[in-house]
């Protein structure tokens, strides 16, 4: 009798990651779904198999309040009061009367059409589509535990923690202690601890709905009871033109094009020019604040200064150092091409005797001073899309091309890390990318040596380009780790940056071969640890360090070359 073959934990949520893909594709291509048919329950049903770190106890009987948190900051305000979801392209609706609401966590455009339908814009490719999947399918997990929880076997009626709620809820403003006889109401729905609620109830608050939680819970289970009593479905759809659009760089090549349009008028697209992905603030910063803010900060070390300026009380430091960039040199882009990338561009040949905070060799001609190009994050699958039409040549026609002088492209960002904690450092080696044998080596120009002595540990080796940061559990990240695969920590850009500059470099000859690179990461949180996904909030001034010293290596092999 042959023996039975039994598969691990980790060969099991990587087939759950493979379904959710190949079912989200499957459904885009279909034009919609409903959360209770058929392809609803699969995706469900993956997503409870997986079990995905940020998403705690999601395949447990009580709510999970951590992920509710994650999720809603990455989703527009509202969208649990919706029954209609309708994801769509970049369609005119910013030239209407309705205005966009943009979640705290995720830059996209979302119109409330009506009381029941949300709309939200996708103009940053497949990425963006499987980020919402995911957490709208996460939500209707924890809407129908809600409804299993409230409403009574065999008819049509709710437990008495549920009619309280609904009472709570219609009330305009509520007292202290009807606060707390609504939450701990709440807390026997949710299968939580009055504590646990209490301080849910308290993180969601905000000054115009400080009983924003209880509506959540509310609608949310609402709109699973209806759905179960009347069969009132609730439905997502994709757009007819989002379908059509969808993977024709449309948003990418207006973003390059007018990014060269800038550099043409400006007569910077044969000089040097060095890209560098990365926040809107920390080059300008790192060229230019310590200059700039010598009285306010005359003998404090650079941190500090950064710290300040990373402050959201401190704008008037921030518009001093915008000013004195502007006055050295710096173009600022804005986005109008529904990229969300806004643009920073430095021409080195402007800088004034003091200006800048770094040496550039004097006898360099000024029209072979390099240019720092600085776009913000990219998103996935979007990282492809827009470098791979800014590396192709400026002109209207094959007898019309300028090659862009492309001397170095550097890749900093925020990653998952495997054997570390918040705010140490990662530099690849090699990206591979998760669900395929896709693997994509590189001579990264910045090695662990550059950062060793700064307190911070630095691991160097192999990062994985996941398909979504919510998609990862404890199982598939160890295999990852412990295997000869060495994974050093786990991020969403880098198989497609690298991707575009090879294509670039080694096949269309649009850049020189021998383009320089740079990786480097910091972390954002441990999925490994309990207690340190995303979820358990951001970095706060524990990125600050990190970021500036990967901008520092890196402006400072810009301006020694």
């Amino acid at each position: 009798m042959a023996n039975t073959i039994k598969t691990t934990r980790a060969q099991e949520s990587t087939n759950a990651i493979e379904r959710l893909y190949i079912t989200m594709r499957h459904l885009f291509n279909r034009g919609f779904y409903k959360p209770n048919g058929v392809s609803g329950e699969s995706l469900k049903n993956a997503l409870l198999q997986l079990r995905p770190e940020i998403y705690g106890s999601v395949a447990e009987e009580k709510s999970e309040l951590n992920g509710l948190i994650y999720v809603l900051e990455r989703l527009p305000e509202g969208i649990e009061e919706c029954r209609f979801i309708n994801l769509t392209s970049d369609e005119g609706y910013g030239k209407s009367h309705f205005t966009p609401i943009i979640p705290p966590k995720r830059r996209r455009n979302c119109y409330r059409i009506d009381a029941e339908q949300m709309n939200i814009e996708i103009t940053r490719g497949r990425s963006d589509i499987y980020d919402i999947l995911t957490h709208l399918t996460f939500l209707f997990i924890e809407s129908e535990k809600i409804c299993n929880r409230v409403l009574i076997e065999d008819s049509d009626k709710t437990i008495r923690d549920w009619k309280k709620l609904e009472s709570a809820v219609k009330k305009n403003k509520l007292t202290q202690a009807e606060k707390e006889v609504a939450i701990i109401h709440t807390a026997t729905i949710l299968g939580r601890s009055f504590e646990d609620t209490m301080d849910i109830y308290t993180r969601f608050a905000t000054k115009k709905r400080p009983e924003r939680f209880l509506h959540i819970i509310y609608w949310l289970g609402k709109l699973a009871i209806e759905e179960e009593l009347t069969g009132e479905k609730r439905a997502i759809t994709f757009t007819s033109l989002l379908r059509e659009r969808l993977g024709h760089h449309i948003h990418g090549e207006r973003w390059a094009k007018t990014i060269k349009q800038v550099l043409a008028k400006n007569g910077l697209l044969r000089r040097p020019i060095h890209i560098i992905s990365a926040n809107m603030h920390s080059v300008m910063n790192s060229l230019f604040a310590r200059n700039a803010l010598q009285k306010e900060f005359p003998n404090t070390e650079s941190l500090e200064i950064y710290e300040a300026l990373s402050s959201s009380a401190n704008t008037d430091f921030r518009n001093k150092v915008i000013k004195e960039a502007s006055k050295n040199g710096m173009l600022s882009v804005d986005d109008t091409s529904g990229t969300n990338i806004d643009v920073q561009i430095f021409d080195l040949a402007k800088l004034g005797p003091a200006g800048c905070c770094y040496e550039l060799d004097p006898n360099i001609p000024d029209d072979e001073k390099p240019v720092i190009f600085v776009m913000d994050y990219a998103f996935g699958e979007q990282a492809y899309e827009t470098i791979d039409e800014l590396l192709r040549p400026y002109g209207k026609n094959k007898n019309d091309m300028t090659f862009l002088n492309i001397k170095s492209i550097s890749i900093m960002g925020k990653a998952g890390i495997l054997e570390g904690g918040k705010g140490d450092l990662m530099i690849p080696s090699a990206h591979i990318f998760e669900g395929t044998a896709d693997n994509y080596p590189f001579q990264n120009q910045l090695s662990a040596e550059d950062f060793k002595g700064h307190g911070l540990e630095v691991c160097e080796g192999t990062m994985v380009t996941v398909l979504g940061t919510s998609l990862q559990n404890k199982d598939i990240l160890k295999f990852f780790h412990r295997s000869t695969w060495n994974v050093i920590g786990l991020e969403m850009e880098g198989v497609h940056y690298q991707k575009a500059i090879q294509s670039a470099s080694k096949i269309r000859k649009s850049i020189a071969e021998d383009v320089q690179v740079r990786y480097a990461y910091y972390a954002s949180d441990n999925p490994l640890e309990t207690g340190s996904t995303l979820a358990s909030g951001g970095l706060g001034t524990t990125g600050v360090k990190p970021t500036y010293l990967i901008t520092d290596k890196i402006l400072k092999q810009i301006f020694n070359t």
